[in-house]
């Protein structure tokens, strides 16, 4: 199959090493709203999971993977009772977590566009579900805390156009009957690339401009 692009105990590390991390950024966000222990489990859970539970629900891939691997379950947990206990340190090493997150993104852009091309969409419909497998737990996950989607406010760095770009190349590299190990990770590479690049440099998306050239006023 066209997803298993590594070997399965290569692939399942590097996913729980993702939904570990994921789960690390919705369990923080938890905590600045002044959630309980509760708030936290389930901001983690829905920040690791969300992105991958919604691909598998649109290609019909049931029992999701999140709910048929134990693992995968598990280590949302494991990452929200971290913050419960040690949020400082974690705050303290955001950056660090910035850029697990960013590794994170191009892994399961890489794989959430592989899978749904295994279950017969084509490459556009493919690229959007590699895209909300990297993103979407995020728009849950602000969704739930109250706040407006991250990847939609211009105040924020770039976070869904380097999940695209990956996308994209997979998507490519499909159509070329080019995608192995080394060629994903080429993939999984450049989006990381990009958010690191985004992060560095506070590269926003444009935002609307007004019929006399300049841009609109921040609300």
């Amino acid at each position: 199959m066209t997803s298993q692009i590594f070997p399965t105990d290569v692939q399942q590390s590097l996913d729980l090493v993702g939904i570990f991390v994921f789960a690390l950024s919705g369990g923080l966000l938890a905590v600045r709203k002044n959630m309980d222990i509760f708030g936290i489990c389930v901001l983690a859970e829905v920040t690791a999971l969300g992105g991958g539970v919604m691909r598998d629900l649109v290609i019909g891939a049931t029992p999701v993977a999140a709910f048929t691997n134990l693992g995968y379950f598990v280590t949302p947990m494991i990452a929200a009772l971290v913050v419960f206990f040690l949020h400082p340190e974690v705050e303290r090493i955001n950056r660090a977590v910035q850029t697990l997150d960013a590794l994170g993104l191009g892994l399961f852009c890489v794989t959430g566009t592989a899978k749904a091309h295994d279950f017969g969409l084509g490459a556009v419909s493919s690229v959007a579900l590699g895209m909300v497998t990297a993103a979407g737990g995020g728009v849950m996950r602000d969704v739930l805390a109250g706040e407006i989607p991250s990847l939609l406010r211009w105040d924020r760095e770039i976070y869904a156009v380097p999940a695209l770009v990956g996308a994209a190349l997979v998507a490519v590299l499909i159509a070329l009957d080019s995608l192995t190990a080394a060629t994903g990770t080429a993939a999984a590479l450049t989006a990381f690339g990009l958010r690191m690049l985004a992060l560095r440099y506070g590269w926003r998306a444009p935002r609307a401009w007004h019929r006399n050239g300049s841009r609109t006023s921040e609300e």
